[in-house]
């Protein structure tokens, strides 16, 4: 094991907070966008469907207009990038096949079925498999920007249907949150009140 990268992505996990003030005048990099966003696409996924999409708002006017139903925050609009994490609630039942393409035949054989009969008629469980996956891919998206030397803040204080309209989100997707990533201007205040280890660790069974 290499303790270096180890210490690193250690430090980056506690290092990491939601910071609400960036640079407008910052610029990142395509480059780097690209890399975040790669790297957000190993995060795993049931059946290895990879249902989340990644919209980058890229356009100034549509930056403010989402800010508009965002409470007027201004991370939404000042923030390096914007990445709005949706996820293909229908994804299970398009061309399943693909996801397992380079796997043994056997595993296909096995796997390719199983998606349709794990999620057919089971709505409940295709939304909340986005949610799960949106949420697995949007840490990896936040450690990684960390990591590349940028901060981010996970946001959900918006108005949704507005949101989706504004993006043309297809009927069959959900949109789980979004992401703000970027330079920031100010430190984030100090952690508010983390409850203690003994509340939050259970083990076996609850009391």
């Amino acid at each position: 094991m290499d303790t270096g990268l180890l210490m690193d992505t250690l430090q980056t996990i506690a290092s990491r907070r939601s910071v609400k003030h960036y640079d407008p005048d910052h610029r990142m990099p395509e480059a780097d966008l690209g890399k975040l966003l790669k790297l957000a696409m190993l995060s795993p996924t049931a059946f290895n469907i990879q249902h989340w999409r990644f919209v980058v708002v890229k356009d100034p006017s549509l930056r403010k207009d989402i800010r508009a139903v965002a409470w007027d925050q201004a991370q939404v609009t000042d923030a390096s990038a914007l990445i709005i994490l949706c996820g293909d609630a229908g994804a299970w039942k398009k061309d399943p096949a693909r996801y397992w393409k380079d796997a043994p035949e056997a595993v296909q054989s096995f796997l390719v079925p199983a998606i349709g009969q794990y999620y057919e008629g089971r709505p409940e469980a295709q939304r909340d498999e986005v949610m799960r996956s949106a949420g697995i891919a949007g840490q990896t998206l936040m450690l990684a920007a960390k990591a590349m030397g940028y901060d981010s803040c996970p946001m959900d204080g918006f108005d949704f249907d507005k949101v989706a309209k504004l993006i043309r989100l297809p009927e069959d997707h959900i949109i789980a949150f979004m992401v703000a990533i970027g330079k920031k201007t100010q430190d984030p205040w100090p952690r508010p009140g983390q409850l203690p280890y003994e509340e939050v660790v259970v083990t076996d069974r609850f009391p």
